[in-house]
């Protein structure tokens, strides 16, 4: 069942304090268990200005493996990156319009104050002019989340809903996105997938396989990993501070099917597919210490009144060396 709880005592993270009581929740379908930390203004575990407050999953397990968790050393609840699960972010709304103290949009987090500055500063931190208000529902295998903001140029109401399929180690986060503003919402949003996969470190045991032959235009670390074919993979473990990017990725077409690859950890046997029901419009891979992350984007368009939709789909599987 269900299970709301607080943290009724204070935790640690290398030197930061949690928030108290911060919202969270679990599900769960018998096959997978997955806990989730909540969206809130005042006390949620998450309040920074990058990604999208919904859908926090800190720890997803299917057979004895996890695939999520922390990653990061520091904690603060409005670092860029104190955040962890397939966590998305959208392109900012209005700001090259917006002169100096007005408002822009960032979808799943609010309307935001643009400061005097150069340009957008996308692991910065804005201020919230206003947060909008978030609606959760749950039930035993999926909870909702649909974040509403009132605004006049970009005014919107979000909805994603990450269930557990009966019966199948299926995670699916389904998204809509109706446009209740004045001007028509062109966005882009990526999927982060902050994947931790039984706390191993990176490297050799590790593969990452697309549904294409890819290319990179450039690696980052080209002594760490290498991209052949379909798949990338590690030459050597990734030490601390070491990190691997290669951007962009191509070789993808323009449909759906493309939206389609694998993770695996050879080293605990724990695997991962993921599809979607969207084109890719870009792809980035970056990865860390015991982080895998394929970033997939998607295009967005909304005319006013309209509504947009997309659905991810995770499969959770054992490899079989």
């Amino acid at each position: 069942m269900l299970l709301l709880f607080p943290l009724i005592i204070i935790t640690l993270l290398s030197g930061r304090i949690m928030p108290v009581n911060p919202p969270r929740a679990e599900i769960t379908n018998g096959s997978l268990k997955a806990g989730f930390c909540l969206p809130d203004a005042e006390s949620g575990y998450y309040r920074g200005t990058r990604f999208d407050w919904s859908g926090v999953i800190t720890s997803l397990e299917y057979k004895g493996h996890q695939y999520f968790g922390q990653w990061f050393d520091r904690y603060d609840p409005v670092l860029h990156d104190a955040i962890m699960g397939p966590v998305e972010e959208f392109f900012p709304l209005g700001y090259e319009d917006a002169d100096t103290g007005g408002n822009f949009v960032k979808i799943g987090i609010g309307a935001l104050r643009k400061p005097e500055e150069k340009g957008f500063q996308r692991f910065g931190f804005y201020q919230i002019e206003d947060p909008g208000k978030w609606i959760i529902d749950y039930k035993i295998d999926q909870v909702s989340f649909t974040h509403q903001l009132n605004h006049k140029d970009y005014g919107y109401v979000y909805t994603k809903t990450v269930r557990l399929l009966p019966g199948e180690p299926v995670m699916e986060i389904v998204h809509t996105l109706h446009n209740k503003g004045q001007k028509v919402i062109e966005t882009d949003v990526y999927d982060h997938n902050f994947f931790v996969m039984d706390s191993t470190v990176t490297g050799p045991g590790h593969r990452v396989i697309f549904a294409f032959d890819l290319k990179a235009e450039s690696i980052i670390n080209k002594d760490l990993a290498e991209a052949r074919d379909h798949t990338i993979s590690f030459k050597r473990y990734i030490e601390k501070g070491e990190t691997v990017l290669l951007a962009p990725v191509t070789g993808f077409g323009p449909d759906a099917k493309d939206y389609d690859f694998r993770i695996e950890n050879h080293t605990t046997g724990a695997g991962v597919r993921i599809t979607a029901d969207r084109p890719l419009s870009s792809l980035v891979f970056w990865a860390s210490l015991k982080v895998l992350s394929p970033e997939p984007y998607i295009h967005i368009k909304a005319e006013p009144g309209q509504e947009f939709s997309w659905t991810y789909r995770y499969e959770f599987y054992e490899v079989d060396d």
